[in-house]
């Protein structure tokens, strides 16, 4: 029996990358060589199509742009296969790191890009390494001036990359600083004691023992709301290379390769998972993919300059 037999649907994505795309191995790996670097996200992510196909499931794949132009063809065999395809923008720069001007650029490019492939919306974003944080916060407002209309960037965390410790836990409608109004499914956290643990997958999926993570995404469904989960297609490869790099990149990135495929099985075992957006219409916050009017919006946490 699965753990969410209330009837609460999960929402199940993937940040469609490669390994060297990764934030804690950039100080490693210069942009300039990825074009050299051997590429394993194709057959890794077509791993994990496998593994959906399995278990009967449709995710939210968030596409870089810099993988979709390279690989069309798998964007639209992702779309075929009836899963959600999502920005994740386009050469994963972090948000703050960028300038408005390039993220409206990068992201407009990617939007367009993903677009074309699949002849159809794509109206969900997610940042590199969830980087929308109180100084980038200004991104949410091109990202509803390009026509998107939901976002899951923003993690309720304290963290040295990334984290808005004070927004929202739950999935809601917010409201930007120029007054748009956006859908944001937060990245999920267990609530211990007043402490929010980062619960949503990748690193800490890898980290914590299954056990752990099954009991915290499990609270959450004994309240009768979603989790939303994360992973990469890198993160299924324990035969990727290994790139020389400082001990806490090296941990973050390797810790438990090995296991986190098997895990993944567990899990979609465990729990009813669909798309972000039947999770978010489940929730009454979308229909037929738009906003719904009428709910409440909340103010996102201003940025620190204002």
């Amino acid at each position: 029996m699965r753990l969410g037999e209330a009837g609460v649907r999960n929402a199940l994505t993937i940040d469609v990358e490669d390994y060297f795309h990764v934030a804690a191995l950039a100080a490693a790996i210069d942009r300039r060589d990825w074009e050299r670097c051997e590429r394993r996200v194709e057959r890794n992510t077509r791993r994990l199509l496998e593994l959906l196909d399995e278990h009967g499931l449709q995710a939210t794949f968030f596409v870089l742009g810099w993988v979709a132009e390279r690989y069309p063809g798998l964007v639209r065999e992702l779309a075929a296969a009836g899963h959600e395809i999502a920005s994740h923008g386009y050469s994963h720069q972090l948000v703050y790191r960028q300038t408005p001007a390039e993220f409206r650029q990068e992201t407009r490019h990617s939007k367009a890009l993903l677009e074309d492939q699949v002849q159809r919306p794509v109206v969900g974003y997610r940042a590199a390494s969830y980087s929308i944080t109180r100084d980038s916060v200004w991104a949410l407002d091109i990202l509803a001036e390009l026509g998107f209309v939901w976002d899951s960037s923003i993690f309720p965390v304290r963290h040295d990359r990334y984290g808005i410790p004070a927004a929202p836990r739950w999935p809601h409608r917010l409201r930007t600083p120029a007054g748009h109004a956006l859908v944001e499914f937060p990245l999920s956290t267990w609530s211990l004691g007043g402490f929010r643990l980062p619960i949503a997958g990748g690193g800490y999926f890898r980290l914590y023992p299954y056990p752990l993570s099954r009991t915290g995404l499990a609270s959450i469904n004994r309240q009768g709301r979603p989790f939303i989960f994360y992973l990469h297609p890198w993160e299924i490869d324990p035969e990727q290379p290994r790139v020389k790099t400082s001990w806490l990149s090296s941990f973050r990135h390797y810790h438990n390769l090995e296991r986190c495929e098997e895990r993944l099985r567990r899990l979609l075992r465990d729990f009813h998972f669909s798309t972000v957006g039947q999770v978010l219409a489940d929730l009454g916050l979308l229909r037929d993919g738009e906003p719904v009017e009428g709910v409440a919006a909340v103010p996102v946490v201003p940025s620190a300059s204002g």
